[in-house]
């Protein structure tokens, strides 16, 4: 389980509110995008789930539990900028998780242990397409590679919850319509709760079954930092749910569209 429920939160910065009042529950295994203007707190939101930083009001739980002060390995995370460890090849990369998880004082494994967990971080190489450059380093690989190598790393600890912080922001369209192939399949196999910070609409209906948008609902000219941004957009996209929006329906079944052959060619 994943879900996740934040409850009358507020972020300040000594004078200035960023967040304002923040009410949601996001249910496990969901794919929440979160979209709005630049500086109305998305990325504050989701460094809150990460555990960088605390609400200064508020609560903020995890399947019930109150969300530990600091980053867990039951979250992983992807930035926009590329986090992995230059001097490390491919699987050495995503190897390093299963090696400072077993071993945190020298971070190094040996014998059946290290094969052991070095077939199970190629496997995860070879989940993100990297297989065939699994010995190269990062300075080797394209944009969208090292993207997918920070994927790999970010899935190799299996987190209850992956936050996505514009992680296809620096990509070309088509790189970018490459990890979103990718990621689809990921999220499913793994059973992930997912929360992406984008600011593209597209990708945003095209990848979540939920859509939130955050923006400011009250300025104040003399006072900039007064009010903070709310949830003002809470859009379901997933068409198994019992209210579609934006066009979405239940599919036909197959009786129901039999009838409609029938009746179109009479």
């Amino acid at each position: 389980m994943s879900a996740i429920r934040a409850s009358g939160i507020y972020m300040e910065y000594g004078d200035q509110i960023v967040l304002e009042d923040i009410n949601i529950e996001i249910a496990s295994g969901a794919f929440v995008s979160v979209v709005g203007p630049s500086g109305c707190g998305k990325s504050t939101f989701l460094r809150m789930v990460l555990g960088q930083e605390r609400p200064t009001r508020g609560t903020l739980t995890l399947d019930g539990d109150p969300l530990p002060g600091e980053p867990g390995p039951d979250r992983g995370v992807v930035f926009q900028r590329y986090s992995v460890f230059p001097h490390l090849t491919v699987a050495q990369n995503v190897l390093a998780a299963y090696e400072f998880d077993a071993s945190p004082l020298l971070g190094k494994l040996f014998g059946a242990r290290r094969r052991a967990a070095m077939d199970k971080a190629m496997h995860l190489v070879e989940s993100v397409g990297l297989g065939p450059h699994a010995q190269k380093y990062p300075s080797a690989l394209s944009g969208g590679q090292q993207q997918r190598l920070a994927i790999a790393q970010a899935l190799a600890k299996e987190p209850k919850v992956l936050l996505l912080d514009e992680p296809f922001g620096a990509l070309d369209p088509g790189t970018r319509a490459q990890m979103h192939a990718l990621l689809k399949p990921l999220w499913r196999e793994h059973g992930m709760t997912v929360i992406m910070v984008t600011h593209d609409l597209k990708e945003a209906f095209s990848l979540g079954t939920r859509v939130i948008a955050f923006d400011k609902t009250r300025i104040d000219p003399q006072a900039p930092g007064r009010y903070g941004a709310r949830i003002t957009y809470d859009l379901d996209l997933d068409p198994r749910s019992p209210v579609p929006v934006l066009g979405f329906s239940r599919p036909l079944d197959p009786v129901t569209i039999a009838q409609e052959k029938a009746r179109s060619v009479a």
